[in-house]
């Protein structure tokens, strides 16, 4: 398990790897800032990215459009597209269009622009997957972003203590938007329907795939739903791709409170036993000393990975990954990590 101290900024990833003629494919799974904030650093080492969102949010402009048009809930794959989006001035401008939320008094308040108009393509063309490819190509978006099923899902938790007054007790709660911001202690989770099908390419993709990212994020409502289904999981399985998981910079309140890092690891493993990994990737200020680097060392064990430690935490002291160093953490795995040769 090595700490990681060397900054490189964007420009010197990007050299280096022009230098290596790299561009690994990638697949990245998540859901939610999580998944943008791994999608903000990819995009800055490969332009060979595709992200796999999951697709049970059931809260805010999402879950209205859900309820009211039966569509998918485009709120995260939103967010996806605006993290693909390039510094320069037309990706920044249209990444602040897609992510900007109208105020009014009326039925239009609080829906997201990027909702909305990826809902629109979605009646037009009647394909989710070729709409979000045409506003991918609208914002010029550095990678593709596919739902990770075709159908919308709803997360299901068993929680105890989810009722303050009954704190051993153990409750179904519905909702993805219940799950993240319950009081209780999150048992396990599992989707509605139980075996929803896969969408195809994000199958294809996965299996195609140089290096599968897994994470960060809300641990059991953008993580681990990509395990609960079959076709994502047996192609994590049998893809040839080495997987890395990146683990938060802090526990979720809520969702995650309380969590060691090697408890993420050890309730992931509980719901994927047969998922094998390659590489953790832990803030290496998340775990200072060696009594919280050994136990997750050993966690990682027994999934099969190694841990890699790096300063990936942004300076401003919030939960946030820094876009550059998780680049560079990310840059470094892979080089050290992966195949042998030229990538493919």
């Amino acid at each position: 398990m090595k700490p990681y101290r060397r900054r490189a900024s964007t420009l010197s990833v990007r050299r280096t790897l022009r230098r290596r003629g790299a561009q690994p494919k990638v697949v990245a799974l998540g859901g939610g800032m999580g998944l943008s904030a791994s999608l903000a650093a990819l995009r800055r080492i490969t332009g060979d990215l595709t992200a796999v969102v999951t697709v049970a949010d059931d809260g805010g402009s999402s879950g209205r459009l859900r309820e009211e048009l039966g569509v998918l809930p485009p709120g995260d794959l939103r967010k996806a597209l605006a993290a693909l989006c390039g510094d320069d001035d037309w990706g920044q401008t249209w990444a602040r269009v897609i992510q900007h939320r109208f105020q009014s008094k009326g039925e239009i308040n609080g829906h997201a622009v990027g909702n909305l108009l990826i809902v629109a393509l979605w009646e037009q063309l009647g394909d989710p997957v070729q709409a979000l490819d045409l506003v991918g190509r609208l914002l010029g978006a550095q990678g593709r972003v596919l739902p990770m099923s075709a159908v919308p899902l709803e997360l299901q938790a068993l929680v105890k203590g989810h009722d303050p007054e009954r704190p051993d007790d153990v409750d179904t709660v519905r909702g993805q938007a219940t799950v993240a911001l319950t009081p209780g202690e999150v048992q396990s989770v599992h989707l509605v329907p139980s075996d929803p099908p896969a969408v195809p390419e994000a199958v294809e993709a996965v299996l195609d795939a140089d290096w599968v990212v897994l994470g960060p994020g809300s641990w059991f409502s953008s993580v681990i739903p990509h395990l609960l289904v079959p076709e994502l999981l047996d192609a994590l399985a049998e893809t040839k791709a080495r997987k890395v998981l990146s683990l938060n910079l802090a526990p979720q309140p809520g969702e995650t409170e309380g969590f060691s890092p090697q408890r993420h690891l050890e309730v992931l493993g509980r719901h994927a036993p047969k998922l094998a990994l390659d590489v953790v990737l832990a803030d290496e200020a998340a775990v200072p000393d060696v009594s919280a680097r050994e136990p997750l060392a050993d966690a990682a064990k027994r999934l099969g990975a190694a841990v890699e430690l790096a300063p990936v935490a942004g300076s401003d002291g919030s939960a946030k990954h820094d876009p550059e160093l998780l680049a560079a953490a990310y840059d470094r795995i892979f080089r050290m990590h992966g195949r042998i040769g030229p990538w493919r």
